[in-house]
């Protein structure tokens, strides 16, 4: 499956903004309380999440977790 693929099939999204505007936010598919699956991401979607973590209060604001609600 694509990082796009697994975006568009979850239903909650844990987002990191960030604190600089010249920064981009990060977007990580996660469960209703925000727990990301590791195992599910790639290496590099990986790094990033857990970079993200790690610099939250100095790159990034604290996540929030997003609910996808699609139209069928």
């Amino acid at each position: 499956m694509t990082p796009n693929e697994v975006l568009a099939s979850a239903n909650y999204l844990v987002r990191f903004d960030a604190l600089s505007q010249y920064g981009s936010a990060r977007i990580f598919p996660c469960g209703v309380s925000g727990q990301v699956d590791l195992d599910s991401l790639s290496s590099r979607d990986k790094r990033e999440y857990l970079y993200a973590r790690a610099m939250i209060g100095l790159e990034f604001a604290y996540p929030v977790v997003v609910c996808c609600t699609r139209a069928f």
